[in-house]
């Protein structure tokens, strides 16, 4: 979809979409599929740049599974009623009206079988169909309110009675992330909850990178906790900490300061080896311990919790120690690394049903802007597709 290119120009629509992220771009389509003349204006080059990247370039575009308790927020229901009423398979239709091939990979989660770039494409053409203006390199320098919202940019000035914020958090800035969706916000009196770096790698202290760090690639499947939450998948060491999906997930109910629990061999007997051997040694753990983790770090474990003897009491620390091993983060890897921004605006500053403002009419928030933070697997792009759709359906 080609970009609508003037210089010093008044336009007039009835919406106006800051974004051309997942969230604008359906929300775009669906107001347009109304009637009603929609501009998007966006300060990239293109459309759709984090959907491009997402999910190593094959996009997770949503999971089949996906529900309210798969998203974070300080209001839990407020989700509830947009993801209600455009569902994983509303989506899917989509897709498979635009004929893209995909797949199911673990629990729930769907991906293009080729590249991201079907999807983008897919919802610019739906965007075209609608009759959907589209403005690229656009920097916007103001957004005021008065009889409507007026929005001026480095080269035009636009003006509609409805103004759509879709610019998204602030993870991934090397792409275009920015705080100016909770500038806009704040210029309007909505509160922001506090944000942090969600989905992202943790780094270690330096004691724990000098113990494990050189492991960098060794992967294992373990059970990690912070607080009450839970999750059971692949844990990878990197060169600065901890990375996989079990951390990127654990990472969005971390605090900082915090200690996170893993357990190393979960639903596994770590020690029966060595209780069974015929001589109860460090050859006998090392096997034993080989036998339930990868190799090397079954050897670096055992190098940094050699039991004092081979007592059954030291057999069963040494157990205990495996499967409840607390180490504390120095921090995430911030929002550069970061999938997703936890937080963001306020909830209770808007309508569930269509995401207005309920201080300013005309204005709207939809997607990782407002404080609703979906888990790992493709949870994030079904809140943008439903919240979008929200917005879409009530400009």
């Amino acid at each position: 979809m080609r970009p609508t290119q003037n210089i010093g120009v008044t336009y007039r629509f009835d919406v106006l979409i800051l974004g051309a992220g997942a969230a604008g771009l359906l929300c775009a389509a669906e107001a347009g599929k109304r009637g009603r003349r929609v501009a998007i204006i966006e300060r990239s080059e293109r459309a759709g740049k984090k959907i491009l990247i997402s999910g190593g370039g094959r996009c997770n575009f949503t999971n089949i599974y996906s529900q309210p308790d798969n998203f974070i927020s300080a209001n839990p229901h407020f989700a509830k009623s947009a993801l209600a009423r455009y569902t994983p398979s509303d989506f899917i239709a989509l897709v498979e009206r635009h004929r893209i091939p995909y797949h199911e990979k673990t629990l729930g989660q769907l991906f293009c079988d080729s590249s991201a770039s079907d999807i983008t494409n897919m919802l610019e053409l739906e965007c075209e169909r609608a009759g959907v203006k589209m403005f690229l390199n656009c920097e916007i320098r103001d957004v005021r309110h008065s009889d409507g919202f007026v929005v001026r940019t480095d080269a035009d000035e636009f003006h509609a009675p409805a103004l759509v914020v879709a610019t998204g958090g602030l993870s991934i800035p090397k792409i275009g992330a920015t705080a100016f969706g909770y500038e806009v916000a704040r210029q309007f009196g909505l509160r922001i909850r506090h944000t942090r770096p969600a989905l992202a790698p943790f780094v270690l202290g330096s004691k724990e990178q000098t113990e494990y760090c050189d492991l960098a690639g060794v992967s294992t499947e373990v059970v990690v906790s912070a607080g009450a939450q839970s999750f059971r998948e692949k844990m990878l060491i990197t060169h600065r900490g901890l990375s996989g999906p079990a951390i990127l997930q654990i990472s969005s109910y971390w605090n900082e300061g915090e200690p996170i629990r893993i357990d190393l061999a979960p639903d596994r007997d770590v020690t029966a080896g060595i209780r069974d051997a015929k001589a109860r040694d460090i050859a006998a753990a090392r096997s034993a311990l080989q036998r339930v983790l990868p190799k090397r770090f079954a050897t670096r474990w055992l190098d940094l919790h050699t039991p004092r003897d081979w007592t059954n009491q030291s057999l069963a620390e040494l157990e205990r120690e495996a499967h409840e091993w607390s180490v504390t983060p120095a921090d995430t890897e911030g929002y550069e690394k970061a999938e997703v921004t936890v937080g963001g605006v306020d909830t209770d500053e808007l309508s569930s049903k269509t995401m207005e403002s309920r201080k300013v009419r005309g204005l709207f928030y939809v997607g990782e802007v407002v404080d609703v933070t979906g888990q790992l697997g493709g949870h994030n792009f079904q809140w943008a597709w439903a919240s979008g759709a929200a917005a879409g359906r009530a400009v």
